[in-house]
């Protein structure tokens, strides 16, 4: 069995448990052969200084900077504990935590203590592709790309959808593809990131189910917002 279809599986299986901090907790636990290292959060307090250096913020949680015991600089992505019932949780680690490509973010841990949910990413010292295309202020100058690196940066989002869509027997569908969660490496190479929305469902489908829109406004396809304009498939 595949890892995406044992993914698939765990994802299926927590939709019918009940969704509280302690059913998530012996959860993720059960399927501990599905997940990257977990960490306890006075470890996560550690690597980030206490929370010292804040990197971004999302309607998820707030992503901090840290360091790993062996060096490496990490983002740590602390989830709000009011957000969600854990499915977002379930998502993220299940979707991404045994994917291997060049342009797919790397999970390299996670906490669960409570309703203390944390993630840890490979850090991208060029933060988000966001801010090369938009401005946080109106008289703020905006970190230019060329044409050439903007070309390159959309082939390996492109190549990264590819391998979610085609890589695994079961396909991941993101379905929250946007400036703010694509990541750029040292080099400007791009990685999708934050797959809290994502669903997996078999290869063979053209039409997916999606009970309601997911995504950011101004990004989602018509499709996917209004049944009107059509069928949802992985495309959208």
């Amino acid at each position: 069995m595949t890892c995406c279809l044992r993914s698939k599986i765990l994802v299926k299986s927590w939709t019918k448990k009940t969704k509280n901090d302690q059913d998530l907790e012996a959860f993720i636990r059960s399927y501990g052969h599905l997940t990257t290292k977990q960490y306890r959060f006075l470890d996560i307090k550690k690597m980030t200084k206490s929370f010292k250096e804040k990197l971004g913020q999302g309607g998820y949680g707030k992503v901090y900077r840290g360091k790993l015991p062996d060096g490496r600089l990490v983002a740590v992505k602390i989830l709000n504990a009011c957000k969600g019932n854990g499915e977002e949780f379930i998502n993220e680690v299940a979707s991404i935590s045994r994917t291997s490509h060049v342009n797919i973010v790397t999970l390299l841990g996670f906490c669960l203590e409570g309703h203390r949910r944390a993630l840890i990413y490979e850090f991208m010292p060029n933060g988000s592709l966001e801010k090369f295309t938009y401005k946080e202020k109106p008289l703020q100058t905006s970190p230019h790309l060329e044409w050439e690196k903007l070309l390159q940066i959309s082939i390996g989002i492109a190549r990264g959808l590819e391998y979610l869509h085609r890589g695994c027997n079961t396909k991941i569908l993101h379905l929250d593809i946007k400036p703010h969660n694509i990541l750029l490496d040292e080099d400007f190479s791009p990685k999708i990131s934050d797959f809290g929305l994502a669903k997996l469902c078999p290869r063979k489908d053209s039409i997916v189910s999606i009970a309601n829109a997911r995504g950011t406004i101004g990004y989602i396809a018509p499709e996917v917002f209004s049944r009107n304009f059509g069928g949802v498939s992985s495309k959208s």
